[in-house]
């Protein structure tokens, strides 16, 4: 079904919405007092709960049988029935849901059985996430964070080989809104020659994407690079709350552990990968004399449409700001084209070993800065490691995070001609350690 850019919803607030108009409606699983959790979509300032769509009998064939695979706690059969079933779905949401709907009287005659005020809804984690992998795509983000360590040669030899990541931490993915306590482990400080164990003095956040899994592959199989996009269900974002100075004592040999598994916060709405169709765009080039691509990570049409033009954004709500009434600050506004990989190279690489991927697994792209001063998307990047102080707008100063700081990451695609759409807010607030 056509959705054009003038396409109008009889829900008003989704006309015009920041970002859940009739042009996106992503998938969540909310939860209303009293009731148990089921899968919603996301209009205008509304939630579209897929049960009493179904108990209304508004859905057939394809569409109904998808709707039924989103319609309760979890998401997981839905991702694993690929893009047909999410298409089938978003055809009939367009048609209910239109300005001109012939189902328009029956659905507001329902009332809140079918539509609840996402301001009354509990969301909750999409789906239930089998594993849970962390990239490092960002190539400015990698640059940065090498510099502090490696002057001059900031990047490591593989870097611009291998989609590089580390398996995380499942159970500790938190949806937004969730506060997390400062996480306590070893550190080396400064000059010392023993560590010592405490609460983490150099908390920080990092601004990514995250990406469902949609279908799976056996143990042993392996996705090719052309198929990878159809096993991608959606996005979210993706703040990998990272505790810095236990990470630069535990990092060496095997990576990151306690500095990264205390909590990861994602956004609640799922933005489908054909919400996002408009706003593909071409794989930047690589700089001249970086190698191309091994052939089982190189696609011509990956090449062509494989980046995404989404706008990122990082905003910061201290105590004080609250207290004084004021608004969150930005801290940076960067975007997903500068992803050194693409996400289908990024999940053409983790099966190659014969990995098995599964629907619901969730993806990191890795802290996803830009190449300008107000598009770091980490303190760490921002204050060069705690070696420059940051001035809040009402005089506060930071280097890492303070205990009751709240960060809010915001994403936005846009393109003349066609309505903007959203991904909703990725929050996390800092609570004090329990120690």
């Amino acid at each position: 079904m056509s959705i054009s850019s003038n396409r109008q919803s009889w829900i008003t607030s989704a006309n015009g919405h920041g970002d859940f108009p009739l042009q996106n409606l992503p998938l969540g699983i909310f939860s209303v007092p009293g009731q148990a959790p089921r899968g919603g979509v996301a209009i205008g300032d509304q939630v579209f709960d897929l049960q009493g769509a179904l108990d209304a009998q508004l859905f057939s064939g394809p569409a109904q049988v998808a709707a039924q695979a989103a319609s309760g706690a979890h998401l997981n059969e839905f991702f694993a029935q690929g893009a047909q079933a999410r298409q089938a779905l978003r055809s009939a949401l367009l048609e209910l849901l239109d300005a001109d709907s012939p189902q328009k009287a029956l659905i507001q005659a329902l009332g809140d059985k079918i539509l609840h005020p996402q301001s009354a809804c509990q969301m909750h984690v999409p789906a239930r996430v089998g594993d849970y992998t962390d990239f490092y795509v960002g190539i400015h983000h990698a640059n940065n964070v090498g510099k502090l360590f490696r002057p001059d040669a900031p990047l490591l030899p593989n870097y611009k080989y291998v989609p590089i990541g580390y398996h995380g931490r499942a159970s500790t993915i938190c949806i937004s809104g969730t506060p997390f306590k400062r996480p306590q482990g070893q550190t080396l400080a400064p000059g010392a020659t023993e560590p010592s164990f405490g609460p983490s003095k150099r908390l920080d956040y990092e601004l990514e994407l995250g990406v469902w899994i949609g279908p799976g592959n056996q143990q042993g199989d392996t996705i090719a690079i052309g198929q990878a996009a159809e096993h991608i269900a959606g996005f979210c974002l993706l703040n990998d709350w990272s505790a810095r100075d236990v990470q630069a004592w535990e990092y060496q040999p095997l990576g990151p552990f306690l500095s990264k598994s205390f909590a990861t916060s994602i956004s609640p709405w799922v933005v489908t990968a054909e919400a996002l169709a408009p706003f593909r765009i071409p794989q930047p080039p690589r700089p001249a004399g970086d190698p191309q691509p091994l052939a089982y990570l190189l696609d011509a049409t990956d090449q062509q449409t494989g980046a995404l033009d989404i706008e990122l954004e990082v905003l910061l709500l201290t105590e004080g700001m609250k207290e004084a009434g004021h608004a969150p600050q930005r801290l940076a506004l960067s975007n997903a084209q500068h992803m050194y990989w693409t996400v289908a190279q990024m999940v053409a690489h983790h099966s190659v070993n014969g990995c098995k991927l599964q629907p619901g697994d969730l993806l990191g792209t890795g802290t996803l800065s830009g190449p300008q001063p107000d598009q770091l998307g980490s303190l760490l990047e921002i204050t060069q490691g705690g070696k420059q102080t940051l001035t809040l707008s009402n005089g506060e100063t930071r280097t890492f995070l303070q205990d009751g700081d709240e960060i809010i990451l915001r994403a936005r695609c846009s393109r003349p001609g066609l309505p903007a759409i959203g991904f909703g807010e990725c929050r996390g607030k800092l609570l004090p350690s329990a120690s």
